[in-house]
């Protein structure tokens, strides 16, 4: 305890010639005392009289202080050989995309071949049924599952990780394909349907506008975001238009004047 005591008063005594210097004496002499300092200080500090794991002893002008230091996490991430190439191929699970696009492919095609079937076999319960509706009901229920199903595919694109949007994509797109099979959707639908349906084609023309509506709604709303991509730079305000969510709304205020244009102009010509 005496030793302590006298280290104790030692390093007092340092620190106070450290703290008011004798400017007449040599600048080497004065360096010496505060390296002296600094190592009676580490010593003291060693026999337990200040010991933390977050200080440190620093020369700071001609005295000695005790500051915190940050204390730095241990590395949590083992060190691998593995490159970028072999991480990403580890992460990619090839059999999950195959059996997605596989998924994809059948809702694709199976819901629309079940469509067409419908319409050329039960073509008179289909227009008992459909007679019920009105034009424009049936051309926003057409648009409002294609918008849903373009919407999915975004949000799937912009969120890789999630397989909800997966899931709603691959439904969606069976149920505008379904749609489209019963309606005869194709290039030059207004024929077919004619054929099939004779005085209700109304219905199914109003259904493939809508279903047609949205896709070109879509189209435009690419080519402007591509066109504001190109055009804005990257520190005006108004690069903001190119934000996920703002392009997210651009995007439904497209659809919705698409379905306006719909609903207004085109269901007047059947």
């Amino acid at each position: 305890m005496a030793e302590r005591i006298a280290d104790t008063d030692k390093v007092g005594e340092v620190q106070s010639r450290g703290n008011a210097p004798d400017w007449g004496s040599p600048a080497a002499g004065a360096g010496e005392d505060l390296a002296d300092a600094v190592q009676t200080t580490l010593a003291v500090h060693g026999g337990g009289i200040a010991k933390s794991a977050n200080t440190a002893t620093e020369l700071i002008g001609d005295s000695i202080a005790i500051v915190d230091v940050s204390k730095h996490p241990v590395a949590s991430i083992p060190e691998s050989e593995l490159s970028l190439a072999d991480i990403e191929r580890s992460r990619s699970r090839p059999l999950q995309r195959t059996i997605y696009i596989v998924v994809i492919l059948v809702a694709l095609i199976g819901p629309y071949w079940l469509g067409r079937s419908f319409a050329a076999n039960r073509t008179e319960w289909l227009v008992s049924h459909l007679n019920l509706l009105n034009a424009q009901g049936v051309a926003f229920v057409s648009w409002a599952v294609t918008f849903v199903t373009l919407a999915a595919l975004g949000l799937m694109v912009v969120d890789v990780h999630k397989w909800l949007w997966r899931a709603f994509f691959a439904i969606s797109l069976a149920a505008e394909q379904f749609i489209a099979g019963l309606c005869l959707l194709r290039f030059n639908f207004w024929y077919s349907t004619y054929v099939v349906y004779g005085k209700s084609a109304g219905l199914a023309n109003a259904a493939n506008l809508g279903i047609i509506g949205a896709v070109f709604a879509v189209a435009a709303f690419a080519v402007l975001w591509v066109g504001l991509l190109v055009l804005i730079r990257k520190d005006s305000p108004l690069n903001v238009l190119t934000h996920s969510w703002a392009s997210f709304i651009m995007f439904f205020v497209i659809e919705a004047i698409a379905l306006a244009i719909v609903l207004g102009a085109l269901l007047t010509m059947i």
